[in-house]
């Protein structure tokens, strides 16, 4: 019985550490997708009639914290930006394809400290 339960326990381990892993990536891809690093597609679907009403091929970032709109930054060749603001309703629904991939590494992080935002100090040392 020990050993069953051992067993069982190592088993709902690993899956755990899977799950971790997963959302570990999963949170990097959002991440690069984000920063215009992901060739993707959004589609905008008439669920009534079947029809793609609306969509974007490029590198953009989105924004669907509210269920009534999405909002998509796409970065263009010359540096500039532009901002689609897309209405949805009960007759609509969106699909986001990523068509590159993305290159992550699932242990990766970054840390950037900005120079004008840090306050100089100095250190003095009292005997």
């Amino acid at each position: 019985m020990r050993k069953y339960i051992a067993a069982l326990a190592m088993i709902l381990s690993l899956g755990l550490t899977g799950c971790a892993e997963a959302d570990k990536v999963s949170s990097n891809v959002s991440l690069e997708a984000d920063n215009f690093n992901v060739l993707r597609r959004f589609a905008v679907i008439n669920s009534r009639t079947d029809k793609v009403e609306f969509e974007v091929i490029g590198a953009f970032s989105l924004d669907a914290s509210n269920e009534n709109k999405i909002s998509i930054i796409c970065e263009m060749e010359d540096g500039t930006y532009k901002k689609h603001i897309i209405g949805l309703n009960e007759n609509t629904m969106y699909v986001i394809e990523d068509l590159g991939g993305a290159k992550v590494n699932k242990y990766k992080y970054e840390v950037n400290y900005i120079p004008e935002s840090i306050v100089p100090f100095t250190v003095t040392e009292k005997e």
